[in-house]
């Protein structure tokens, strides 16, 4: 996973029982998320047509904390990476894909990084925040699954 400054990135891996390319479209649509992602209530798209590097939006969270959102990689069904925005906090989700015997693979990693007086914010939220990141990517993993089957 890719770092630059402030904390590295942190995270872990979800097993998908579908293939590399049902899990990639579905996670880099910003419009699925509120299906997965426990923390949003909806999503505001600020550019419209497919998922692409450039792709904006808002998340409006259930607790109502609304950062501008960005898919920053988008490299074939291989890695997606997003940058969030919210006053002087940064957040970073990348998502690294491999095909495995029974699916795929998502190796994820997420950061957060302040800046000026919220520098110091970056690594508790982010070592804090991994597992609910990890529990929404596993909620997707579940609803594709569920799909798969039915």
């Amino acid at each position: 996973m890719a770092d630059h400054d402030g904390p590295r990135m942190r995270g872990g891996t979800v097993d998908f029982a579908v293939p590399v390319d049902v899990a990639f479209t579905y996670l880099a649509d910003p419009r699925n998320r509120p299906e997965w992602q426990s923390s949003l209530a909806s999503v505001e798209m600020l550019t419209d047509g497919e998922p692409r590097v450039g792709t904006r939006w808002r998340d409006h969270t259930k607790a109502r904390v609304v950062p501008e959102m960005e898919i920053t990689v988008l490299d074939g069904n291989r890695v997606w990476t997003e940058s969030g925005t919210w006053h002087a906090v940064q957040a970073d989700l990348e998502l690294q894909f491999t095909a495995t015997a029974s699916g795929c693979r998502v190796d994820v990693g997420f950061r957060v990084t302040g800046r000026g007086v919220l520098r110091v914010v970056g690594l508790p939220i982010t070592v804090a925040g991994v597992r609910p990141v990890l529990a929404d990517v596993r909620r997707a993993a579940r609803i594709l699954a569920e799909r798969q089957v039915a």
